[in-house]
């Protein structure tokens, strides 16, 4: 199957990568570090006979995309840690109908209006459900440009498979640098899933179809969050994705995502230079997260160090996948700060 290389920044691979998906709409408002996204797909979408459209406000771009989303069409959005938060409403509500689509968060230093710096303090938000009520995201982390785009295809499979939204997470730095990256050709749109069954399409010649998230009998309620439970039981099943660095023969494990996930490589790679034998536990789906292999790893090493561009939100999962087999350390930078492999270096060497 052909494929070409080039060098793109990483907005505008997940743009493009969105789009040889399948994905035709795109609805948004300009935030930075995210921005180019919007801008790639306002050129782009017009070439391959797409709809895009600016959004008065992220509020706006999420109830277009539940809209859009009905229909049974591929359709994606992208936004930055402010504006993510404006849109968890609507976020609850399009899980609630039971609607695929793809959002993509390329997080900032926080809280509040933050700064533009690269951060990792969106986890919590994206992981455990930032809207209200029993519901989840399918969550993805790329750590290289080449990894977000092949995460991007990925999330429009995995949302058609659930029929659920999949969010792209990535911090500033991914959507900002640039690398050599291998696209893939565009989907042929005629073997993409057929929605026929419960899209809104017209129904001239069909009995009506209902989406909604909305039921105001609580027992019905409570049979529809059962049938959402469900597949979120096979979404822990099936989907734990995750990546491994030199955890062979390991004595330490070192846990982080996204661009942490590559900068503990170095370390490994520098700690290894003094003898000192550490691997990296990368997850790449922080949900369903990794739980399964990473309690398998805590089982042959002295303790866990974890490490993210926050005050600490992934390390809760890392515990809670420990088990308390056994220790977990923690170390963190917030603000936008992006810690250097010397640093990390010298806060696991003061544990040992």
């Amino acid at each position: 199957m052909k494929t070409e290389k080039l060098m793109m920044k990483g907005n505008e691979a997940i743009a493009e990568a969105a789009i040889r998906a399948g994905c035709r709409l795109y609805f948004g408002y300009p935030i930075t570090p995210q921005s180019e996204i919007a801008e790639y797909m306002s050129r782009r979408l017009p070439e391959v006979d797409g709809t895009f459209l600016q959004t008065e406000s992220e509020v706006a771009t999420v109830n277009m995309v539940y809209g859009a989303a009905s229909t049974g069409k591929r359709v994606m959005t992208s936004t930055s840690s402010p504006g993510f938060s404006l849109m968890q409403e609507g976020v609850s509500y399009i899980a609630g109908a039971e609607l695929p689509c793809v959002f993509v968060n390329v997080v900032r230093g926080g809280p509040g209006l933050g700064d533009i710096q690269p951060a990792q303090s969106d986890y919590f938000q994206a992981t455990k459900g930032g809207g209200h009520g029993d519901y989840k995201l399918l969550v993805l982390a790329p750590s290289t440009i080449q990894e977000a785009v092949e995460l991007t295809q990925l999330a429009f499979d995995l949302a058609d498979k659930y029929r659920n939204p999949a969010l792209i997470l990535a911090d500033g730095m991914i959507g900002q640098m640039m690398e050599p990256v291998e696209l893939p050709p565009m989907r042929d749109l005629s073997t993409l899933p057929d929605h026929s069954d419960w899209a809104l399409t017209g129904a001239n010649e069909r009995e009506p179809h209902k989406v909604t998230s909305f039921n105001i009998d609580p027992y019905g309620l409570e049979e529809m969050n059962k049938r959402y439970q469900e597949k979120y039981t096979r979404a822990v099943r099936e989907e734990q994705r995750w990546e491994e660095y030199k955890t062979d023969n390991a004595e330490y494990l070192l846990v982080g995502y996204g661009t942490v996930g590559r900068i503990l490589k170095s370390v490994v790679d520098k700690l290894a230079e003094e003898g000192i034998a550490t691997g990296v536990f990368r997850p790449i789906s922080l949900w369903p997260f990794p739980y399964t292999r990473l309690r398998e790893l805590a089982e042959a090493v002295k303790f866990v160090f974890t490490v993210e561009m926050s005050s600490g939100q992934m390390v809760e999962d890392v515990r809670l996948g420990v088990e308390g087999r056994v220790p977990v350390h923690f170390y963190g930078r917030m603000g936008g700060v992006v810690p250097t492999p010397d640093e990390i270096c010298s806060a696991f060497k003061k544990l040992l």
